[in-house]
């Protein structure tokens, strides 16, 4: 594929080829005309040949009108060229032709119209949120795994010794000591329950959790969040009303 230079050279030697063949085949039917007038002359001279003049001023009237209209038009573009805008502007119908606007018009509505029906209205990915609803962009398996750690990290802040998280443990197995602070519905269970089946169906299920699924996960974990911030919060009020106490009795001591 040639590139803009090269093709940008090609035409300007393409355009002076042409001028020069169209003014070479001109000058050479000039001179022979010339030269059959002189002969067909009764005195064979340019003396009193009005034909000769005659031909002469013809092919001076079409220089003259081949300069004219060939500045005129180059004029004409340059005018045009200058008018054009350097800046970004939008067209408004007086800038280009009724015609021209209607045409634009109705193509950008049109490729409006195609952009707004080519948009998904109902589509469906197992184990994401769907569009336009609650959970859209929401990949169900990892947004569950991703609160392991933020139970863990508040569990460790009610328990300084909480044991290490295991990558494969269960649930209900390693937050286990958490479970008496959590109540439990007819049935017995607690959120640590629902919380430890949701975490083993996105471990090692092979089909993706539905979106009923990840809202009982998402719920039971913030439950447990839920009682253990509130947990925290009572143990940082006793520790704040101890150590007030203490501040009290050091000051009667010393008094």
């Amino acid at each position: 594929m040639l590139s803009s230079r090269l093709l940008k050279y090609l035409l300007q030697i393409s355009y002076i080829s042409l001028v020069l063949g169209t003014f070479c085949a001109t000058l050479l039917s000039c001179v022979a005309l010339l030269s059959q007038a002189v002969r067909t002359a009764p005195n064979r001279s340019w003396n009193k040949n009005f034909n000769a003049l005659i031909i002469g001023a013809s092919y001076i009237v079409l220089l003259i009108a081949s300069l004219f209209f060939c500045l005129k038009r180059t004029l004409a573009v340059r005018l045009k060229l200058s008018r054009l805008s350097r800046k970004h502007k939008t067209i408004t119908r007086g800038d280009v032709p009724d015609s021209v606007h209607r045409f634009i018009t109705e193509e950008y509505a049109r490729t409006c119209l195609i952009a707004h029906q080519s948009q998904p209205t109902d589509a469906f990915h197992e184990g994401w949120g769907k569009l336009g609803g609650q959970h859209e962009g929401v990949y169900f398996r990892r947004a569950l795994l991703d609160t392991i750690p933020k139970i863990d990290s508040l569990a460790r802040l009610v328990i300084p010794t909480h044991p290490a998280l295991k990558p494969h443990a269960r649930m209900i197995h390693h937050f286990r000591f958490i479970l008496p602070l959590l109540t439990s519905n007819e049935d017995e269970l607690t959120p640590l329950h629902y919380y430890d089946s949701t975490i083993q169906l996105a471990r090692i299920s092979h089909r993706e959790p539905t979106e009923e699924e990840f809202e009982l996960g998402i719920q039971s974990a913030e439950a447990i969040m839920q009682v253990l911030n509130e947990c925290r919060l009572e143990m940082f009020e006793d520790s704040l009303t101890q150590l007030n106490q203490f501040s009290e009795e050091s000051i009667h001591i010393r008094s």
